[in-house]
């Protein structure tokens, strides 16, 4: 128990916890390339397919394929449609094969998908889905790395006001205006300016549509100004800010840019 109640410790714990919910989010949705390997005519093929294209210019896509006897198709069409599919060869250079998507205008997408070729038989890659590439703007460094910083720093904060919270003793009033006031900064301002630079409108959330990434930076942020709302006249609401702390933990096991800015085509 003393160890629990070790300010040290608490802080350990929240950035573990903190730094296992980045690596998730990392490795996790819609914009994590597609990897992995596929054996064609005792060939073996590695592959990692963007999903993510930003700024100006074509999407490159390019497999390492040693083997200069085959040869390889980049198939695609705009996403979601059901119009016909693009049959483009793709070019050999080196030791790879090399193909482009066609730029496409902010929250554009493309599905597409490869299909090898050799001694005249064909192989689809990868072999189950095609794969669907988002386009938009590019965000200058300057804008997305406070954003991105922020947005950890608040997790971090919020995890271990949460930790805190759970110590019946403890008030952790303080931290939670920590919390508040960096989630702010990084989801409530940075977050639109992002946003705006990436696909042209500052806020896609509710009541303007149902951008999940907003949407669930707003429930975080509401639940802290709730959570602090009620600490007011010196009161103590650890209940609420446990209640706060959870949710932000659980808006970030929600993948990034899940059900994001989608062109639509039709």
């Amino acid at each position: 128990m003393s160890l629990l109640k070790s300010n040290t410790f608490r802080w350990v714990l929240a950035v573990l916890i903190t730094l296992g919910l980045a690596e998730y989010q990392r490795i996790t949705g819609p914009t994590h390339p597609v990897r992995g390997e596929v054996e064609f005519e005792n060939v073996t093929v590695h592959y990692k397919l963007a999903r993510s294209q930003g700024g100006e210019g074509d999407q490159p896509v390019i497999v390492d394929v040693p083997d200069t006897s085959m040869h390889a198709l980049l198939v695609y069409r705009h996403y979601p449609t059901r119009a016909e599919w693009t049959k483009s060869p793709m070019v050999r250079k080196g030791n790879q094969l090399v193909g482009s998507l066609p730029h496409q205008p902010p929250a554009g997408k493309v599905e597409y998908y490869l299909i090898l070729q050799k001694n005249g038989r064909q192989h689809k890659l990868p072999e189950a889905v095609s794969v669907v590439t988002r386009f938009k703007g590019a965000v200058p460094a300057f804008i997305l790395v406070p954003h991105i910083f922020f947005m950890f720093l608040a997790l971090l904060l919020a995890t271990r006001t949460g930790i805190e919270a759970l110590d019946k003793n403890s008030n952790p009033r303080k931290l939670a205006w920590w919390t508040l006031g960096v989630l702010t900064i990084g989801g409530m301002i940075l977050g639109p300016i992002v946003q705006k630079y990436a696909f042209g409108a500052l806020w896609t959330g509710v009541p303007f549509g149902w951008d999940l990434t907003d949407n669930k930076t707003l429930i975080a942020f509401l639940g802290w100004v709730v959570a602090l709302w009620a600490t007011r006249g010196g009161r103590k609401a650890n209940i609420l800010m446990l209640g706060a702390s959870l949710v932000t933990l659980a808006v970030f096991l929600i993948p990034h840019s899940v059900m994001g800015s989608e062109l639509k085509y039709e």
